[in-house]
């Protein structure tokens, strides 16, 4: 068969787009803020600030992602489920830049590829809610939909949309973008030294002695590399490193949508990957229409309800010319049901021949209650999603080209099971999660390994 063309090519632009043409469609999600006039301001004094991305690295992360389509590279996307102002701080950043790090090195370590590195983060300060208003005892407010809307104080003060905090959350993912920046240039990422991503926390980890060994044979080969051609091996101190964010609140991503010199069409400079969530996937809603115009690698999470139908006029709207590296489904079936609802998706995609990204989020389908009360993950369910992943897109001759998770380097005990047996009772212990439950360093370490082990009985002759 011929090589597919994967040249970045110029699309032809859609002529009825403009980046505020979403407004002419109906937007779901989106906040009912008192006073006009302050959020006018505020977008206006957004669109006059720096952008938090660039043009080049948003087109160099659609080539790496068009080899991902290829099997080439496997993309790791993680971090937390909405970022908070006071969690803009360089131990938090640090940390979760380590896990992320740490799982991309056992990857690259077990799959022999390159790994696509993109954080949830500098970016991910809004959420979609199930209801737009909440109500405790006799009081009714308006729901908590992310930092960069509202606080979540159960106070008219706090649950009040206000539109300066869209100012914040531009600033604070700048201090996000700056620090990643600076650690990666500095050697935060050198491979010579993979030691240094350790968290002091985990030292007990079931799993340090595992990746311990991983990291020495890693340091072994580079060595043995360096010593052989008598010369330090490039590029091994630093590594490429992309953010993505729901892309939910449509006048702050109109406001960072810009034209720049030397290239052509629109690009959101927001953030490198933006996302459409489920709740407001609609393929005649705003969030359709904003994202069929930009130029950025696009993603879009595909749950239980999605029909073939649906999907294949999805990718019509947003990739009618079939592009490399545009498009990435983002399938979050469930633990329970992926096994009935992904095998049709694939097929009709497969069959009419689309060039997609296939990623499975195995978080968000699992999501449940606690007898105390607390909104949990259990971790063999997450694990139990991705591994049918893997085995449905073999059979059905497709590829699962990445892994899409709630993630953080900190302490915190969210999800149950894992490497320690959380238990409901070890959750009040360190729960800090302001909306949904995340994988501590240790699960989410296990997630890498198992992904790795996974590929490998995949790919392992009958």
């Amino acid at each position: 068969m011929p090589t597919p063309d994967r040249t970045l090519r110029a699309v032809n632009l859609p002529a009825d787009w403009s980046p505020e043409s979403w407004r002419n469609r109906t937007a779901m999600q989106l906040p009912q803020y008192p006073d006009a006039r302050a959020l006018e301001e505020a977008l206006a004094e957004l669109r006059t600030l720096p952008p938090l991305v660039t043009s080049w690295e948003i087109l160099s992360l659609k080539q790496q992602l068009a080899d991902a389509q290829e099997g080439k590279r496997f993309l790791l996307q993680g971090g937390d489920c909405a970022e908070t102002f006071d969690g803009c701080r360089s131990d938090v950043i640090s940390n979760r830049l380590k896990v992320l790090l740490q799982m991309s090195l056992v990857l690259v370590h077990g799959l022999r590829k390159p790994v696509v590195r993109v954080g949830r983060f500098a970016g991910q300060y809004a959420k979609p809610r199930s209801a737009d208003s909440e109500t405790i005892g006799e009081v009714t407010l308006p729901s908590y939909r992310g930092d960069m809307v509202n606080a979540p104080d159960f106070t008219p003060e706090s649950r009040t949309p206000d539109p300066r905090r869209m100012i914040k959350a531009h600033a604070r993912s700048a201090m996000t973008m700056n620090f990643v920046r600076a650690l990666i240039d500095g050697g935060f990422a050198d491979l010579h030294h993979p030691e240094y991503w350790n968290l002091s926390w985990v030292g007990h980890s079931p799993l340090a002695d595992e990746y311990r060994r991983m990291v020495t044979a890693i340091g072994d080969a580079v060595r043995f590399m360096e010593t052989l051609s008598g010369s330090e091996v490039h590029n091994l101190n630093r590594v490429d490193f992309y953010t993505s964010h729901e892309a939910l609140l449509l006048p702050y991503e109109e406001s960072l949508t810009r034209q720049v010199p030397r290239h052509w069409g629109w690009f959101n400079l927001s953030t490198h990957y933006p996302w459409i969530g489920m709740r407001t996937a609609q393929v005649d809603g705003a969030h359709a229409e904003y994202f069929r115009g930009i130029r950025n690698p696009i993603a879009l999470k595909v749950g239980p309800s999605v029909t073939p139908d649906q999907l294949l006029r999805t990718i019509d709207l947003l990739n009618p010319e079939d592009e490399p590296g545009r498009l990435t489904f983002i399938h979050r079936m469930g633990a329970t049901g992926i096994a009935e609802k992904l095998p049709p998706l694939l097929d009709a995609v497969r069959r009419d021949g689309r060039r997609v990204l296939w990623v499975c989020d195995p978080m968000h389908g699992n999501t449940e209650s606690t007898s105390n009360g607390y909104k949990t993950r259990r971790f063999r369910n997450i694990r139990s999603e991705l591994e049918q992943a893997f085995e449905l897109h073999a059979a059905a001759g497709t590829r699962l080209g990445g892994a899409h998770l709630e993630l953080t380097g900190e302490d915190v005990t969210e999800c149950l099971g894992g490497a320690r047996e959380l238990t409901e009772s070890d959750l009040e212990r360190a729960y800090k999660s302001t909306v949904d439950p995340r994988l501590n360093y240790e699960q989410a370490l296990e997630i890498a390994m198992l992904i790795v082990r996974k590929q490998a009985q995949i790919a392992a002759p009958a």
